[in-house]
């Protein structure tokens, strides 16, 4: 372990992300990494299935034990879950390591079948999702809350 961060802070890390997206999060469905990553798995699961355009409220209507995902119903799914996917990849590598760059990223989803159609335009065009430095980050939310199909590539 990397004497960078604390051990055991991946869920602040993940909410500090998430948060600065100005994205909801819901209590215990991520508080570690294996159950973040549990549940990202279910969600690009559904998501696959639903196809582009989904909302939140569908992605939890298509699961079971995604109840809590309601504080995010009205956002568009396809953003959420990349936003997720990408906050477990920085809560994972600062938590565990020194910080995530891009590729690291693209080998985290790889290794989690976490893959989804577009992915990589997803994370090209949405750099913000794991750059903390990213200028209008919070804006994200908005645009997946008003805008869901300016995510239609993903």
């Amino acid at each position: 372990m990397s004497g960078c961060y604390n051990s055991g802070d991946f869920k602040k890390y993940f909410n500090e992300n998430m948060q600065a997206l100005g994205l909801p999060v819901p209590s215990t469905l991520f508080d570690s990494y294996n159950t973040a990553l549990a549940h990202a798995i279910v969600m690009v699961d559904a998501l696959r299935t639903l196809g582009k355009g989904a909302t939140v409220a569908e992605l939890i209507g298509a699961t079971t034990g995604l109840e809590k995902l309601k504080v995010a119903a009205t956002f568009g799914a396809s953003a959420y879950v990349g936003a997720i996917i990408g906050s477990i990849a920085v809560a994972s590598g600062r938590s565990l390591g020194c910080g995530s760059r891009i590729s690291d990223l693209f080998v985290f989803t790889h290794q989690h079948n976490l893959h989804f159609k577009g992915i990589n335009t997803f994370y090209t065009q949405n750099p913000q999702v794991i750059d903390k430095d990213h200028s209008f980050r919070n804006s994200f939310g908005i645009r997946a809350k008003k805008s869901p199909l300016s995510f239609e590539y993903a």
